[in-house]
């Protein structure tokens, strides 16, 4: 079966998600899929969107532009190493010392951690709601900061 008729029967591929790997057929064909040439697009497995593989901003397209749902794919950026594969929730907005926004997603699965590069297509929306969070939904009450 082609990467791409096994993608779609999957439901996605690089818009890290559900638990296939971006861009790849399954679980079970990742490591033929890996080592053929990458697929152009990829479903999200979160919100369903076919996503390019190419974005203004970022040379590793990691995460669904829309909904900002990833997948656990790559041990460093690009590599495809991770054998995890499970989807990995956006979580939290850093930003860099040159102002530049940087996704925090955590696995489902594993728990791991990765720091993404925003991408020039990313829905503002789902952006901002990730970065007022702490504001709109403190770790602790707000009534203890008049306290101290």
């Amino acid at each position: 079966m082609s990467r791409n008729k096994s993608r779609h029967t999957t439901g996605h591929t690089s818009g890290h998600t559900s638990g296939h790997t971006p861009g790849y057929a399954s679980r079970a064909t990742s490591g033929r899929a890996r080592s053929e040439a990458r697929a152009e697009s990829f479903r999200c497995l979160h919100c369903g969107l076919d996503v390019p593989m190419t974005a203004a901003g970022t040379s590793h397209r990691n995460h669904c532009p829309n909904c900002l749902w990833s997948r656990h794919l790559d041990d460093t950026p690009g590599d495809r190493a991770a054998d995890c594969g499970a989807r990995m929730e956006p979580v939290a907005i850093s930003v860099r010392g040159d102002g530049e926004w940087v996704l925090v997603h955590r696995c489902v699965h594993c728990d791991v951690l990765h720091a993404n590069r925003t991408a020039g297509d990313d829905n503002v929306l789902p952006l901002t709601r990730l970065a007022v969070r702490p504001l709109a939904q403190p770790p602790f009450p707000l009534e203890r900061l008049g306290s101290l």
